[in-house]
């Protein structure tokens, strides 16, 4: 048996974690709530999966993938993030949506480091000190443009044109002093208004792959 205490992400630990095809008819690999610290050995996957679920694991900062072309959805809900690494293109050139639900980003700058992932639609930072931010979803889309949806919520282009009169150095600043003590306690379950926004966002959807990819949030929220 593959011993669950030691918070590493071993090769053992991919061979024996489950396989699955997920809602949005992506190949997943499930290594949720293994206590893992750091992300690492990722390339005993074989970049064999479009999606990988690290949720409710200990990993404090979004780095250390080898290179995964194949992989278009990371789930890391509920982890300790508090860093994004730069040029994570080089890595996961691929990825298309990065869902950050219950950690620690308080900064603007780490959220520009996405920017790199040219193909990345969706971001999800529910419950992060970064949301304390007013209309932060316009900040983010500022650092990140080739957004399409930030937290179910689909930018418009009116959105973007705004975005672009945001001023992210003087809102990194504040926000820094405002939430200079992180949420110790991030709330591990989403919060009505959070489904509430799910199911909006699915009505008003226009692809089936936008309708999948939130059908599948929602059924990971209840």
């Amino acid at each position: 048996m593959v011993s669950r205490v030691a918070g590493r992400l071993s090769t053992e630990l991919i061979l024996s974690s489950r396989q699955y095809m997920n809602a949005c008819d992506e190949y997943e690999i499930d290594l949720r709530g293994n206590k893992i610290g750091v992300i690492e050995n990722l390339g005993g996957t074989e970049n064999q999966f479009d999606s990988i679920d690290l949720s409710e694991n200990e990993i404090v900062k979004l780095e250390g993938f080898p290179l995964l072309p194949r992989l278009k959805t990371l789930t890391l809900n509920n982890n300790r993030i508090s860093r994004i690494s730069k040029n994570l293109e080089a890595s996961i050139p691929n990825l298309e949506t990065l869902v950050l639900t219950g950690n620690r980003i308080n900064n603007l700058t780490d959220i520009r480091n996405l920017r790199g992932l040219s193909k990345l639609k969706r971001l999800v930072v529910i419950n992060n000190g970064i949301t304390k931010i007013p209309q932060y979803r316009l900040h983010i889309l500022k650092q990140v443009p080739q957004l399409r949806m930030i937290d179910f919520a689909k930018m418009k282009e009116s959105d973007r044109k705004l975005s672009e009169t945001m001023n992210g150095d003087d809102i990194d600043a504040k926000m820094l002093k405002d939430t200079a003590a992180p949420m110790e306690d991030v709330q591990t379950s989403p919060q009505k208004p959070n489904i509430a926004a799910i199911k909006a966002a699915i009505a008003s959807a226009q692809t089936i792959e936008e309708v999948q990819k939130l059908e599948a949030a929602l059924q990971s929220s209840s």
